[in-house]
Parts: structure tokens; sequence; C-alpha cells
């Protein structure tokens, strides 16, 4: 098999193995790591048609990460996805109104992150010893809600690491926060920030590129990486699932094998839909890859306009995982359609950095024909929730429910009617109280948990054991810090 190295979008670094760009993280350039070359899916996608996860996991990921021993790699796979979700399939697909939900809810933390963060540390400790690292590992991740508890919740008392999350304070639903701020682990820290997402964002790249910081951190034992989606072991395990879903309706017959397959993502940092990209790159005929917004919607005119733009007002929505103005994740896209010229990326996210906004030519305007855009308002997606109870008898999530109502309009739109997968990427439980008022506004008047148990009795779906274990969890992360204060926080933690 051809080995797979890595380079960084800004220049500085090429002929990086997998087991090492995973333990980096983000490259010492501040670029993120990239493929040097696209791999090539070698296994018939009709061969993978009734397969496991498990099984179609190694298929795709032996690809890109090419240093990892088949030994390893399978042992990583089989400890991710194991019983920590409710059900053998993973990742199951469920067919409602005219699409097919891919359910990404089934892991611990009941959201999409798990399907990543749930295999992340186990690439992470086999890379530490592939490459004789002694240092202790010290994750330092920056969350809209969902992450922080995935990555924790895959990080907690693993040996020779450590896991620093830090979130905005008040924007995140009030299940996110206390899921994680109930964390157990000794290893474990969790930090609210006075600011929205992208000022942590912002704050932990900077933390990664402080070279004074890098320095006290080497004499202390301590190394930095990231659980983010700039972490290319968060990306590749992301591919896996938009391969096991073409395979899947293969399965089924609902496409013939080369068939166009729609996806549909609700995007936020732009990682979920980039490894829906992946998977088209590898050979996977996926159609239209159509980027859904919330209120937020910088990705929606990016896609319009070709300008990238994050000087606008930013917005808390009930969809809070896609509150973000600066999605990281576009620099991967970025780069490629500028022919993966360095030089022209980095002058388009200094410009970003500078002034918040860059321009992409007509040239690479004309490379992003496989995507589309749509975004849906806070009472679109309300009414897409309601919808799709009293049409469907399914209930979704508040992220769910931009990408259905995104998709809706694009068929009645284009008439496009290719079979569409939608990405469902957090589970109703998650965020009760805008799921259940959207169905009834009269579920407004009861306290959180009750919603929980409202939803239960209306869906007919159990409560998640990750909902069950916080209701009388005690609350162990009471840390609140201004932005200035995050790289203090971090050194406190570690004693430096």
């Amino acid at each position: 098999m051809k080995e797979i190295l890595y380079r960084s979008t800004r220049g500085g670094f090429s002929g990086v193995k997998a087991s090492e760009a995973i333990l980096q993280g983000l490259a010492e350039d501040g670029g993120l790591f990239v493929p040097e070359s696209m791999p090539v899916l070698d296994v018939k996608l009709s061969d993978l048609a009734g397969k496991s996860y498990q099984e179609v996991a190694y298929e795709v990921m032996k690809l890109f990460l090419t240093d990892y021993s088949e030994e390893d790699l399978k042992y990583c796979i089989s400890h991710a996805y194991d019983s920590k979700f409710d059900t053998a399939e993973i990742a199951p697909i469920k067919k409602a109104d005219n699409a097919y939900y891919l359910e990404l809810f089934h892991g611990s933390t009941i959201a999409f992150k798990d399907m990543a963060l749930s295999i992340l540390p186990y690439l992470m400790t086999t890379a530490a010893r592939m490459n004789r690292i002694q240092d202790e590992i010290v994750i330092l991740t920056a969350t809209s809600g969902d992450t922080g508890k995935a990555a924790l919740a895959g990080f907690a008392d693993v040996p020779g690491t450590r896991i620093i999350v830090f979130f905005p304070d008040g924007g995140v639903s009030p299940i996110q926060k206390k899921q994680m701020v109930t964390q157990k682990g000794a290893n474990c820290k969790v930090v609210a920030v006075k600011g929205n997402f992208d000022d942590c964002q912002t704050g932990v790249k900077n933390i990664f590129n402080d070279k004074a910081m890098k320095e006290e951190m080497a004499a202390g034992g301590f190394r930095f990486s990231s659980a983010n989606s700039i972490n290319i072991g968060r990306l590749v395990p992301q591919i896996v699932y938009y391969v096991y879903s073409y395979a899947e309706l293969l399965k089924r017959g609902v496409i013939k094998d080369g068939d166009p397959l729609n996806i549909v993502v609700p995007t936020g940092n732009f990682g979920n839909i980039l490894a829906a990209y992946y998977a088209k790159s590898i050979g996977v005929p996926l159609g239209k890859l159509i980027c859904a917004s919330n209120e937020n919607k910088v990705l929606f005119d990016f896609f319009q306009t070709g300008a990238y733009d994050r000087n606008r007002e930013f917005m808390l929505t009930s969809s809070p995982s896609m509150d973000i103005l600066i999605s990281s994740n576009l620099e991967r896209l970025i780069y490629r359609i500028a022919g993966n010229d360095a030089e022209k990326n980095v002058a388009m996210m200094n410009a970003l950095s500078n002034n918040g906004k860059y321009e992409i030519t007509d040239e690479m305007k004309a490379q992003l024909s496989d995507f589309c855009a749509g975004f849906a308002s806070e009472a679109e997606t309300a009414q897409e929730i309601s919808y799709m109870y009293q049409n469907a008898d399914y209930i979704i999530d508040t992220h769910t429910a931009v990408a259905s109502y995104v998709y809706r309009n694009y068929r009645e739109t284009t008439g496009d009617t290719a079979p569409a997968v939608i990405a469902s990427t957090a589970s109703p439980y998650k965020f009760t109280r805008s799921v259940m008022t959207a169905i009834d506004e009269k579920y407004n008047a009861m306290e959180d948990f009750a919603l929980v148990d409202a939803l239960c009795e209306l869906s007919g779906v159990k409560v998640p054991a990750a909902i069950e274990d916080i209701r009388s969890a005690e609350v162990l992360h009471t840390s609140v810090c201004e932005i200035s204060q995050m790289e203090e926080t971090v050194k406190a933690f570690l004693s430096l």
C-alpha cells in the first residue's frame, strides 16, 4: 500500500507521518496537516455493503494512517466502536420523509463527535508508543458544546494524558454544560471563558503557537496536542461514516453502485462536511455536498459569493455547535482549491486574521462545484422540528433540523431527487427545551429534566445513559476565566 505522508497547509512542514501529525495536532507553522496525495479506496463499495461499521472503518482508515500496523489499527477500532455505543450498528440510518438520517449520536455523549473522539485517544497513545514519546500529552481543546464532552469522555484517566477544555460561558446548552462540568477524571480540567466560541478557538490556537510556552512545556515534560477537528486524527474517522452510508444504502437497494448520493451536513467548523469531500475524493460517488448553516451563515455567504467575511454580529442560536464565524477546517479546502499553494493560502489566512475577511479567485471558486449551501433561521429550524414530528413521527435535534430544512428547500428549488443522507449530529435529548417548545410551546414552562421525561414519552426513545448519568451528578468544574487568562489557566493546571 502506498505510504501517505502529510504536509502543513502553510508550507513549513512536509513528509510527516500520520502518527506524527496526530500527535502534533496543529503544525508548528500554524497550518493544518493534509495528505500530500489522496489515497484511493482499494475495495469495491459493493464488497463493503453488508460489512460491519468496524470493518468499513478499517478499510478507510488504513488508507490514511499508513504507518499504523494492521494489528494496531484494528485494536484502536475495536476498542473505540464497542459497547460505548448503544447500538451494534454504531451509526444507524433511518428513513424519514424524503431523506435518510445518519444517526451519529449513539455514542457515550450523544453527539457526532463521539464517532471520532472514541478512537482518537487510542490513535494518539498508539502514536506516542510508535514515536517513543515520553512526555505527557496535554490535550488542549475549545468547544462550542459537543467536542468538549466527547473529548473529556475519551481521554478521562487515560495514562500519559491530560485534557483541558475551554467553552464559551453562556454559549452552550444547559445539558451540554452539565455534561462537561460533571466530568470525572483526575487528568481533566473544564473552564468557562467569558467570550464566544471563536474567542475560545483563537485563544487555544494562540497557546499552540506560543514558542515560549512550548519550551516551558517541554522543560516540564509536557507536549500539546488537540482533540479539535484541526487534528487529522479527528478528520479521518469521520470519512468512515460517509463510506459506510453509501455501502449501507447499496445493501438496501436504495442506490446502485455508481449512483450519486447527496450528503447534507449542519456545518460550523467545516470538519464534518470536509470529511464527506474527502470520501468523494477517494472514490465514493457522492453527489452534491450540501452545507447547511444556521443564522451564523458565514459559510453560506462564502459559497454564494467566494468572499469569507467574519465581520458580522455573532448570533447565539438554538444550534450552538454551529455558532461559529471562523471555520477552521475550511483552510484545508482553501489550500486544495489554491492548487496546494501554501503561499496563497497563508495570504488568505493572514487577511482573515488581520482584516476578518478574504476572497478567493474565480479559478478557485470554479472548483467548488461539489458544494452548495443553504441556511435556516431560528424560526425555520423550529418549524422543521415540528414538521418532522407531525409528518414523519421522527423527532430531531436543532442542528439536524437546520440540515433537514436546508435539504427540503434544496430539493424543492432544484428538483434534484437523488437519494440524500442527512448527517444527524446530535440526539434531541441534548437540546430538549428547544426541541420540545418547537413541538408545543406548553413545554417551555417545564424544567430541564422534566422535559427529558416528556421527550421520552413523546418519542418512545429511551432516555440515553449520557442524560441519566448527569441528572444528579455533582458539579466538579466551576472555573471561569477571561480570554486573556487562558494561557495562565493552562499553566496553573500543569503546575508550570
